[in-house]
């Protein structure tokens, strides 16, 4: 089965607005994941978490740097079209203009 890094992506202003839900609409955003979870249960490598703060690293050092990421997970499946069914109807989409990257982790030949 192949592993897949799954990318939680969508603007600055979406994740600025989910930080400022009620505590039951959070509450209900935890239950949807919670659901999905269970539905995609086989699919989970590594739930993940969400993303803080970013930094570019370059030869010359560390700056602060801005991403539309904000959190991750690992999923395997057989391909990427059928992670990509398993990922129809994800409770990431119920935020604004909520997108989801899935790119295949590649074995290190020889590990």
């Amino acid at each position: 089965m192949k592993r897949f890094l799954v990318l939680y992506r969508a603007p600055a202003s979406s994740f600025e607005q989910s930080k400022k839900a009620s505590p039951e609409q959070q509450k209900a955003g935890m239950e949807a994941w919670m659901t999905w979870s269970k539905t995609a249960a086989s699919s989970i490598v590594e739930m993940g978490a969400p993303l803080g703060k970013s930094s570019r690293v370059t030869a010359g050092g560390a700056s602060a740097s801005t991403n539309d990421l904000g959190g991750f997970s690992i999923l395997q499946a057989d391909s990427a079209e059928t992670l990509a069914e398993t990922l129809k109807g994800h409770p990431h989409f119920m935020m604004a203009d909520g997108t989801i990257d899935v790119v295949e982790i590649m074995p290190i030949p020889g590990m």
